[in-house]
């Protein structure tokens, strides 16, 4: 029900667009054109307005916060491990794989989070493995894997998969935590 809502209000915007833009071709430029120039400014910044607000709702449809669980990642310093790659499961179903490119790592390695699975899960006792493959010390190919177990209750779920230096070990350490 509420994706028809949804698509309605998406297609009733794309109408009032293309109406707009026929009937100001038809019109010959002049004074009162020129003033229809600012209200089609203000048309297109209230269209953009109303797409981020159902790019909002179509999340909350889709994802409810109730079944909602989201997987990110991080990095820290990233001298002992060079991603290429990252194979999520969540109760030995495959969800997600990713291939990552040198600026992507880069990015990473500056501090960033990437959401790699945005997805609904019923409440109850799940398993998520995460398969890391790479570049390991003195540039051989490594492949890890990291388990938790988690409970998913009433409300979103936050996982956060961070690949950190290991100093004592001289090698990568990968860890699974839960974000309250």
């Amino acid at each position: 029900m509420g994706i028809n809502i949804l698509k309605t209000l998406i297609r009733n915007a794309i109408l009032l667009l293309c109406c707009l833009g026929f009937s100001l071709s038809a019109e010959p430029l002049s004074e009162k054109g020129k003033g229809l120039d600012k209200q089609v400014e203000d048309l297109k910044k209230a269209v953009i307005e109303l797409n981020r607000e159902l790019f909002i709702l179509e999340e909350e449809l889709l994802f409810p916060g109730n079944t909602q669980v989201s997987i990110f990642l991080s990095l820290d310093i990233g001298n002992y491990f060079k991603l290429d790659s990252v194979q999520l499961h969540i109760d030995n179903k495959e969800l997600a794989n990713h291939l990552y490119t040198e600026r992507e790592v880069k990015a990473l390695q500056r501090g960033g989070v990437q959401r790699l699975y945005l997805g609904n899960i019923k409440a109850g006792e799940h398993e998520l493995v995460a398969f890391f493959t790479g570049v390991g010390p003195k540039g051989r190919d490594y492949k890890r894997g990291a388990t938790v177990s988690f409970n998913k209750g009433i409300g979103p779920k936050y996982l956060e998969l961070k690949i950190v230096d290991s100093v004592a070990l001289q090698q990568p350490d990968f860890e699974i935590r839960e974000w309250e």
